[in-house]
């Protein structure tokens, strides 16, 4: 989830074990991020996706990121 000014965005996250990691991908942004246990890799992932988004809202290109 990504809040910014009450904008929710819901994006699916798949979470696969690579080694001794577990590796969580969002597709549709192409964002990935890791950690050593299943939980730790869904905040990751979390943290990664919020930076991800905010980047793009800091850059101007947050709504076209979403309509791709």
């Amino acid at each position: 989830m990504f809040d910014s000014m009450a904008r929710r965005v819901v994006f699916r996250a798949e979470f696969f074990k690579e080694g001794d990691l577990y590796v969580g991908l969002v597709p549709e942004l192409d964002v990935s991020s890791f950690g050593e246990s299943l939980d730790e890799a869904k905040v990751s992932l979390k943290e990664a996706v919020e930076a991800f988004l905010e980047e793009c809202e800091a850059m101007g290109t947050l709504e076209e990121v979403l309509h791709e």
